[in-house]
């Protein structure tokens, strides 16, 4: 199986190559990713914990899903192929902002993303991907603020920086 590649990408976010994952990683290039949320009616977010055997970050708590873009896929085409990878549904999404961010990880990799941040809404249980996932959750978003300053810990080292960002766009954006 071949590696999966990354959009290495300037900050104007136009395109500049492509990068084994792993070595866009220990290299922290600038590459695109993007974020999935998904809420539910009651404006819950559906959290995933990542899976045990990850390479990096297992059994944290995350956002719906992340991942990358693959060459010459749009930013809700990757958004909806992983969300079903994972989670094992399809829904509408829509893509609400981007910004980038560097976050290092304990065992020397480091994420530098261009994240194209996503929403999109649904109200069934998922059927996920042990491969992927490990567990998931509904939660309020002012109960994982709240749980986030107090156990941040259990929280990815990516969805801390972006649920920030999510939660500050929720403040100044009617979605």
């Amino acid at each position: 199986m071949e590696e999966e590649k990354v959009i290495l990408v300037n900050e104007l976010d136009e395109p500049i190559g492509l990068m084994p994952k792993l070595e866009a990683h220990q290299k922290a290039r600038l590459h695109r990713a993007f974020s999935v949320f998904i809420l539910n009616d009651k404006k819950e977010i559906m959290l995933q914990q990542r899976a045990q055997h990850k390479y990096h970050s297992p059994l944290l708590w995350t956002n719906t899903c992340c991942s990358h873009q693959r060459e010459g896929e749009t930013n809700v085409q990757a958004g909806k192929r992983r969300l079903y990878e994972e989670m094992g549904f399809k829904t509408e999404i829509k893509e609400l902002f981007h910004f980038i961010y560097k976050a290092p990880f304990d065992n020397g990799l480091t994420e530098h993303e261009l994240d194209h941040v996503m929403v999109g809404y649904y109200n069934e249980a998922p059927e996920i991907n042990l491969e992927e996932v490990e567990d998931w959750k509904w939660m309020n978003i002012e109960e994982v603020k709240k749980d986030m300053l107090i156990h941040p810990e259990k929280y990815t080292v990516w969805f801390k920086i972006i649920f920030d960002e999510f939660y500050h766009f929720l403040e100044e954006h009617t979605i």
